[in-house]
């Protein structure tokens, strides 16, 4: 899409330091209500849109930063006769984190009210927010903002009429870059990474292909108030976690009551004054996990310092949270009643709000979560009349509502990531039980970018994860890459997705990219002589297949190659026949067929009827999971001799000779298919549901 005549927009400058907030505001006129004001909008890294201070919607949702996916925008209710101010709150990232790998700072809007164009352009001011120091920190690997916010640097209610910008507002720079590429193409100084994309004319924008995520309040309860003990600066525990910085952990006596909030009654929280060197912590905790904001007013003197410190789950007798990767934001105080909100969203069943640098009486008000919620075709729905597992149903679902949202995620308290291997698995679910063709859908377009020069995709997209990956793995520093068995598991994904949707047309945007791989695949097995794709030695890419459950390398080798022949034979050959692509379809066909031929001359155990990952080694028969489960689901054994295998995966994975069964589903879906959910509800009933945080963290 085009989004001209609106210009990219950004702060005049000539780099962005990381962890820049920078303001805009538009202010326009309205004779009368309008009857229509829709548009569209997107930014790098992060928005926040306002009008007249109210806050509107918050994006983009992640993507490939070189093919950027724009927000609809629709500001009818907000718009009034007379002044009005449009805001936004945009976010460069700066550092790499798991929803964002790269990308040049910049924000691009286009509005029609009643037919006349309002667009980013000179006519909109900017400053860069100093309450969020322009900077700061990452808070680890794959979370750019560590976020503090100085309420005595903010220009209160700048995005409000009555607002009288100073002089340090100024006119926001025009950027060369076109409204039709995102701003990656664009030429703005990357001074910290100095990159730049190589072919700018193939960037691109396009229309959000997911719902506008909904944003529910849920209240929380209160599980306790204390005073922590500080031996130390707070900051050196924040900071470095410097061991003995604090102490013994009491609690304290809280008050609540029902007082006047901004908008009618609130619960009000007043904690009593502080003894000398001690923190306080009032700790909330919400019927469920959920992923969005915390969000809680404030009135304490200026200067004192709040941490809001989130976490998933809580440990018998854990009494201080931030023990879990710098899950914290802070906030310092201007003596007003102030609200309490990151800026980026969370992962949390529990709240502790840490306050100190006062020892004077506070008072939290309205506690809350602002709760992003998918807008699922269907809401999911499991009974069963056993309570265990229906305790575990339940907090299924409650794990896929958090973790298939705008991105399809491998832990969302964590690191946010798309991965194919680790969590396209959820889509199976996301499609059949929720009817959510659209996040499927999406999740093939978005991951699908990520393809290396090689043909490999990188497993983690868009995300820093893997790029940062490939420089460490060339000096020795990472044993990760770019996973090729995830990238099998990628080619999967549009099979699966066609199968339960009827819908081809994500396997044809990127049959192209698929090709590449199968490309990268068949120069693999020209390396051996048999004919079988090695599992070491690969450079850049490595292969991981459930990396625990082997005792070396070298055993991965018959699942991996058992995966790549199933992937060729049962899904992308039947893609390429729909697809009509003959020649493609024939040379996959025959490539899949060598692959699963070879590896039972090599492997296949005549005398047991079973593949053997160490056959020929002269050591004790060595079996995995992963292969055994391969070979039931594909029907991979000759002659369809698969009661050995079939055998083998009911017994415990310890007769299995594995170390740890990594990725068990493998084993469940093989079970299930050979008619033995027997088993698996076993180990649902016996491991999984009495987990410690199914049992009390749901």
């Amino acid at each position: 899409m085009d989004l001209s005549p609106a210009k990219w927009i950004w702060f005049p400058s000539q780099r962005t330091l990381a962890n820049t907030f920078v303001l805009f505001r538009r202010e326009i006129i309205l004779d009368e209500p309008p009857k229509e004001a829709k548009g569209w909008i997107v930014a790098d890294s992060r928005y926040r849109l306002t009008v007249n201070g109210e806050r509107v919607q918050w994006g983009p949702a992640p993507s490939d930063p070189r093919h950027l996916e724009v927000d609809p925008i629709d500001l009818i209710k907000y718009l009034k006769p007379g002044k009005n101010i449009i805001g936004a709150e945009v976010l460069f990232y700066g550092h790499g984190e798991g929803t964002w790998p790269f990308g040049k700072p910049g924000l691009l809007v286009n509005l029609d009210i009643d037919g006349q164009k309002l667009v980013s352009d000179k006519d909109w001011h900017c400053q860069v927010d100093r309450a969020h120091r322009p900077g700061q920190h990452r808070r680890w690997f794959l979370r750019a903002l560590q976020e503090e916010f100085d309420a005595r640097l903010h220009p209160n209610g700048w995005d409000t009429p009555d607002f009288k910008p100073g002089p340090e507002w100024i006119v926001a720079m025009e950027l060369e870059t076109p409204a039709n590429r995102s701003a990656f193409a664009g030429g703005y100084y990357d001074y910290a990474n100095e990159i730049w994309m190589s072919h700018p004319e193939t960037s691109t924008l396009s229309p959000r292909t997911t719902a506008l995520m909904h944003e529910v309040w849920i209240e929380p309860g209160i599980l306790e108030a204390g005073e922590l003990e500080w031996h130390r600066d707070p900051n050196d525990w924040f900071d470095f976690r410097t061991p003995g910085s604090y102490g013994e952990w009491a609690p304290v006596d809280l008050t609540f009551g029902v007082g006047e909030g901004l908008n009618g009654s609130a619960h009000v929280y007043s904690l009593p004054k502080a003894s000398k060197g001690r923190g306080r912590t009032i700790t909330f905790v919400w019927p469920k996990e959920v992923v969005g904001w915390p969000h809680v007013w404030i009135e304490a003197p200026a200067g004192t310092i709040v941490e809001l410190i989130t976490h998933e789950s809580l440990a018998p007798g854990q009494h201080w949270l931030d023990s879990h990767l710098f899950a914290w934001s802070r906030f310092i105080c201007d003596g007003r009643a102030q609200l309490l909100e990151p800026f980026d969203y969370e992962s949390f069943k529990y709240l502790q709000v840490h306050i100190h640098g006062t020892d004077e009486p506070v008072s939290l008000i309205n506690p809350l979560a602002r709760v992003r919620r998918n807008a699922w075709p269907h809401e999911a729905q499991a009974k069963t009349g056993d309570p265990k597992l229906q305790k575990l149903l339940d907090a299924a679902i409650q794990t896929l509502d958090n973790s298939a949202q705008d991105v399809s995620v491998d832990g969302m308290g964590r690191e946010r990531q798309q991965y194919s291997g680790d969590a396209s698995h959820q889509l199976h679910a996301v499609r059949s039980v929720y009817g959510a063709e659209a996040v499927s859908k999406r999740f093939l377009k978005t991951f699908g970018t990520g393809q290396t020069l090689d043909g490999v995709w990188f497993d983690s997209w868009p995300a820093y994860d893997r790029t940062a990956r490939v420089w460490q793995r060339e000096v020795g520093a990472s044993d990760w890459g770019p996973l090729v068995d995830h990238s099998i598991g990628f080619c999967f994904d549009h099979f699966h997705h066609w199968m339960q949707t009827g819908d081809i047309e994500p396997a044809r945007a990127n049959w192209p990219r698929i090709m590449k791989f199968v490309s990268y695949l068949r120069g693999l097995m020209t390396q051996d002589p048999k004919g079988l794709m090695p599992v070491e030695g690969l450079g850049i890419p490595a292969v991981w297949i459930d990396h625990l459950a082997f005792e070396k390398a070298a055993q991965k080798r018959l699942a991996f190659n058992l995966y790549a022949g199933a992937m060729l034979r049962e899904a992308l050959y039947p893609l390429a026949q729909h697809l009509k692509v003959g020649e493609d379809a024939e040379g996959i066909n025959d490539m899949g067929n060598a692959l699963i031929a070879t590896c039972r001359r090599q492997y296949w155990d005549e005398d047991r009827h079973i593949f053997v990952n160490n056959r020929g080694t002269g050591k004790p028969p060595r079996l995995d999971d992963r292969s055994l489960a391969t070979a039931i689901l594909y029907d991979l054994c000759p002659d369809h001799r698969t009661e050995a295998a079939l055998k083998a995966l009911v017994e415990t994975p310890n007769n299995l000779g594995l170390s740890y069964p990594a990725n068990a589903v493998w084993r469940y879906w093989a079970l299930a298919k050979a008619g033995r959910i027997d088993v698996v509800l076993k180990v649902f009933r016996e491991k999984w549901a009495t987990m410690y945080s199914v049992e009390h963290n749901g």
